[in-house]
Order: C-alpha cells, then structure tokens, then sequence
C-alpha cells in the first residue's frame, strides 16, 4: 500500500434520525470530510457519482470546492459514468476543478454500475449509434474525452471574434497539463482493464467486478491487475501506470458503532421495527449510515462474499456499512486505500 484515501457515496435522506438530511447537507459535509482527512494525513477524497439518486450527482463543482478548500489531498471520482457526459463539457469542467486544485485531480471513469432508472443516460440525451451497445458509447464518450484533455487544437476559428484568438486551431480552455495522465478506469472485466491499459489509463478495481472465472475475488482481482500490467506494457507507455484496489472496514468510533457492530452486540429480537431491538440491516429503523472501503496497490485478501452490516449477520465479505457519528461529517462515506504506481 502507498496511499490511503476514503470513498464518499454522499447519501442524504429526510429521515429525522439522519444526519444529513438534504443535499446540502451532503455536499457541505463531504466538504468538510475531505478537509479533515486531509488534517489527519489522509492522501486522498474521492467521490462516488450516481444519477437519479440523493447522492452526488454532479461531482465538478464538489471538487472544486475541496480543490479550494484543500492543499495537499488527492481529489477525484469512483466512477463517473461516461454514457452521461459530454466529453468535451467535461473536459472544460475536469480542466477548471484542475486548476483549481493546484493539478490534484485524480478522476475515475467509467461505463457505469447498476443504476436508479431503466437507460437513465436517454434522457440526458444520449443514445448508442445504430448496431452499438451502451457500454460502446461509455469508451465512446471515453475516447473523446482522453483526445481533448492532450490540449491539441482542434476547432476552426472564427475569422471574426468577440475577443482575439491565438493563431492555430483552438483547444477547449482551460487546459491543465497532466490531467491526461491522471484519469482512471473504473474496469468491471478483465478486457475492459486491459482497454484501459491500452489507452493508457490508470486502474480503479474495486469490489463491482464481474465473476469470470468462478474463483474468490482476491484471485480474479489479482489476475484482473496483471493483465492490466502486461497489456501496459505491450502498448509501450513510457510512464508507470497506477492501480487502485478497493476494501471494506469497520470503523467502531463510539459507543454507538459498538452497541451495532461490536463484538459483544447481540439482539435481543429479530424484530424490524427498532434498531435497538435487533432490526435487520436493511431496516429503516437503522441509523444513518457511513459505508468504508479501502483501496490498496498491495495485495489484500478480501472475502468473495457481500458482508451484511450487523454483528448478527455473515461475515464473508468485502463490503459493509457502518453507523456515522458526529463527527465533522456524517455522510455516507467509504474510506479508501488509494494505490500508488503499479
């Protein structure tokens, strides 16, 4: 491992027993996470984007606020779906968060996992050409994307415009130099991670994988990255690509974590209508929850298994959900091993 960081989903709900409560909540918070992870020592805030959801949506004008608001701290994404974007919109947006941030940002992309609405990316205006699957318009809009953040010129000028132009063809603006080498695929598959090799982007491997070979995850995770790594190397990059592998914890921080999740919990009643009585993970009289993970270079031994998030239930897993506290945010958040080179 060589880096460390967290993974924020951002949830928000009107629950009276939440924490946060609106959108504003959310976003104020993560905020705030990322500012006190970077106190602690943490070396990355990365942001999880889901449409259609009460999470984080738009992810451009968060990181710019912690680009703002930060020094030090890597900043980016795990993932942002690419069948929603404009690649050149978002290349402007991706140059000024940026810039902003003194060339901290880290952002990972992707086709998407499963998602609130059936083909959400058709009323954003997208829509696969003839004989083409969704997943083929993500690397699509990917491609695109990776081609404009290499600042070449590419738009023909206008011989009459409002302000004076450099002379050539013109770039989206702002451009910042590097940003093209720090963009990550967030790869479900072993073909789409050796795509991203060869493309020459980073790896987020993350516990969404698909299972190809019926083995435990450590394995198909571990063949998954070397893969990556060879077909880096067949495509002659010069630089060293870097990998990231995401994990799951606990983290019991008060009494509260520990009644929940601690060793010596037990439930009194399987009933689902109190917490306090041994409701069901999934029950709504749970208490506003922080989901943690992990992302490491370095090898790890993950279960293969979903663990669910009480002391009652299995654990076999890789991915779990803990209660948050008050704390400077009490989002739903994942902290994350961030890889460093491969």
């Amino acid at each position: 491992m060589k880096k460390i960081g967290f993974l924020s989903f951002g949830h928000w709900t009107p629950s009276p027993q939440s924490k946060v409560r609106t959108a504003s909540d959310a976003l104020l918070q993560s905020i705030e996470l990322a500012v006190a992870a970077e106190e602690l020592g943490a070396d990355g805030a990365f942001f999880r984007v889901h449409h259609y959801a009460r999470q984080l949506g738009s992810p451009f004008p968060l990181l710019a606020a912690v680009g703002a608001r930060t020094k030090r701290i890597e900043i980016g994404t795990a993932v942002i779906d690419m069948r929603y974007e404009n690649p050149l919109y978002m290349a402007e947006d991706a140059g000024a968060a940026d810039v902003i941030s003194g060339g901290r940002l880290q952002l990972g992309i992707s086709r998407g996992s499963p998602e609130q609405v059936i083909d959400g990316w058709r009323y954003f205006g997208y829509v696969p050409e003839e004989g083409k699957t969704d997943a083929d318009m993500a690397r699509r809009h990917t491609e695109v994307f990776l081609d404009v953040l290499r600042g070449r010129g590419f738009a023909k000028p206008n011989p009459r415009p409002m302000f004076p132009n450099p002379s050539g063809l013109l770039r989206l603006e702002p451009y910042s130099e590097g940003l093209r080498e720090r963009i990550w695929w967030g790869a479900g598959s072993s073909a789409t991670a050796e795509w991203a090799a060869k493309i020459g982007m980073n790896l987020q491997s993350s516990t969404l994988i698909y299972d190809e070979t019926g083995e435990p995850l450590a394995i198909q995770q571990a063949g998954q990255i070397r893969k990556f790594r060879e077909a880096w190397k067949a495509a002659g990059h010069t630089r060293q690509p870097r990998v990231s592998v995401s994990r799951s914890i606990f983290a019991l921080v008060d009494d509260r974590d520990r009644a929940y999740f601690g060793a010596t919990a037990r439930p009194k009643t399987r009933s689902a209508s109190s917490a306090t009585t041994g409701a069901p993970c999934s029950a709504a009289a749970m208490p506003p929850s922080r989901t943690l993970s992990l992302n490491s270079s370095r090898k790890t031994r993950p279960s293969p298994k979903p663990i669910r998030s009480c002391s009652r239930c299995p654990t076999s897993s890789a991915s779990i959900t803990t209660p948050t506290s008050s704390r400077r945010s009490s989002s739903m958040s994942r902290l994350r091993l961030a890889g460093g080179e491969a």
